[in-house]
């Protein structure tokens, strides 16, 4: 049992913690995974008689949304799905959890994060990591050779969540995927045009596409004296680059992974070069990578690949990495990573600069040409490519934004609001809203018998409603409904025939 006092020691340092935060106007976020580290000090402290206290909260690395962060999200989700439509995707689902073995061995080190469902005597399960490897199970499953799909849902990895910077346990992933037998490197451009015109239209800040190709990175090891059963270790180590500065990274390619010394001066060498199709033409000429056909191989599709971004009008954003490695087994040729470089949110009130959120890579992906046979029976091959975008990256933005803007964010879609004036009008208003529903209106009503004018407006101040419909006894003689406009408190008389026709019309400008 821990020393009582030790606790309420530790629970006084977290108040404080928790108090300077909001004191300081501290992100949501970061307030409420301290708040939730002071309850569990609470918790084990137990209650007067001693015993454990349950502690209302979401598990670790997960989170509620509120209607305003629904709101933002819905906003968010519409501008993705808009842009797979225009590109002439189609969508699917899968199980949220798939059998054990379909994904083990697929995600390299990252394996260690999978969630594995409690043995119940029937089939080993596991929550899904991501929707790529049950896409490529689907394929197989289902014998499809060619198919351009997106998918939006949620994937689980049991990672150590970093909330603040959108890092979570449980998280939406939203792909696009074109799998097919098709000419080399024309639907990786489109990957690339893609997020491309997702990020633009966002408004997320300024954005760069580092692209880099597996078979590259290959040769480049095996040309630097990489062991062949060393290269998707030494991979998971270079991929860290962006965490990690160089002599991080070489330290734990000699010290842990046991690469020589002189090996890893070679690919620091490497890694330390970006450009575009220039970079790609000069690493074609070096007499060292030319020894590499699968390192050729790769920086020629490198090269038309930035031809083809050209023609999309997106080469502005995108460069050539040699340091981007993605960790994931499944890779086998193109690769890429979007990451934010300024996430355009000002936070005058603390600093009065400009302040960028640490959010790091917002979407990433590659092509996978083995996946697929990876479960098919006979092996047989389907060439893949997709990309995922990090849609709780992108949100932890947009909420930020929107804390700093002075925008007011709707919650609701109702148009109209149909009150009374007077007393005893209930059945008016539940009769005209009735009209108003079944004509494909979107309005509401107080729940109350007798309301009055002023609360109602008073609601439809607060949840932005920018029409009501009122009702009173001159005008239910006159056979007119008196429609106010909130934002001006103009009011004009429209016959009941005509009502629905001029609500349509004044909301459809909005």
């Amino acid at each position: 049992m821990e020393d009582k006092a030790q606790i309420q020691e530790a629970i006084k340092i977290q108040g404080e913690v928790v108090r300077k935060l909001k004191s300081e106007k501290a992100n949501k976020e970061q307030i409420d995974e301290e708040v939730a580290k002071l309850l569990e000090l609470k918790a084990r402290l137990g209650g007067d008689d001693g015993k454990h206290q349950f502690v209302l909260k979401t598990p670790k690395g997960t989170r509620d949304y509120n209607p305003k962060q629904m709101a933002i999200r819905e906003k968010v989700f519409n501008t993705i799905t808009r842009c797979f439509k225009r590109h002439g995707a189609e969508t699917i689902d899968t199980p949220v959890f798939e059998l054990k073995e379909t994904l083990t061995g697929k995600y390299g080190e990252d394996s260690k994060l999978i969630y594995d469902l409690k043995d119940q005597g029937g089939e080993l399960l596991s929550l899904r990591y991501d929707l790529t490897v049950p896409f490529a199970r689907y394929l197989a499953m289902n014998k499809i050779t060619n198919i351009k799909r997106y998918h939006i849902a949620k994937v689980y990895r049991r990672d150590n969540p970093a909330m603040t910077r959108g890092r979570y346990r449980e998280f939406y992933q939203c792909d696009f995927d074109i799998a097919g037998q098709y000419d080399a490197m024309i639907p990786d451009a489109e990957c690339l045009k893609i997020v491309h015109e997702i990020l633009s239209e966002l408004e997320l800040g300024d954005f760069r596409i580092k692209v880099n190709d597996r078979r590259i990175l290959d040769g480049m090891f095996a040309v630097c004296g990489v062991p062949d059963d060393k290269f998707r270790t030494i991979c998971s180590t270079v991929d860290k680059l962006d965490k990690m500065p160089w002599e991080e990274v070489k330290k734990e390619m000699v010290n842990e992974k046991g690469l020589s010394e002189e090996a890893a001066d070679q690919i620091g060498e490497y890694v330390s070069q970006h450009g575009g199709m220039d970079l790609a033409e000069r690493l074609l000429l070096d007499p060292r990578m030319a020894q590499s056909k699968q390192a050729c191989a790769g920086l020629s599709d490198i090269k038309l690949l930035f031809s083809y971004l050209q023609l999309f009008q997106v080469t502005d954003k995108v460069e050539f990495d040699l340091s981007l490695a993605r960790g994931l087994d499944y890779y086998t040729g193109v690769i890429y990573e979007a990451v934010l470089t300024q996430a355009g949110v000002s936070n005058d009130a603390q600093n009065g600069a400009e302040e960028s959120v640490s959010v790091g890579s917002v979407a990433g992906g590659g092509r996978y040409d083995g996946l697929v046979g990876m479960f098919d029976p006979k092996g047989r091959k389907v060439p893949c490519v997709g990309v995922s975008i990090g849609i709780e990256r992108i949100f932890s933005i947009m909420e930020q934004k929107a804390e700093v803007s002075a925008e007011k964010i709707r919650t609701t879609e109702v148009q109209v609001l149909v009150a009374s004036a007077q007393k005893n009008l209930l059945e008016e208003r539940l009769r005209l809203v009735t009209e108003l529903w079944n004509a494909g209106v979107k309005a509401e009503v107080m729940y109350k018998k007798n309301p009055k004018l002023l609360s109602q407006l008073q609601l439809c101040e607060e949840t932005g409603i920018p029409l009501v419909a009122i009702l009173g006894e001159q005008e239910l003689k006159d056979g007119v409904v008196k429609l106010r406009v909130v934002a001006t408190r103009e009011e004009v008389d429209i016959s009941r025939a005509d009502l629905i026709s001029e609500i349509k019309r004044r909301t459809s400008k909005a």
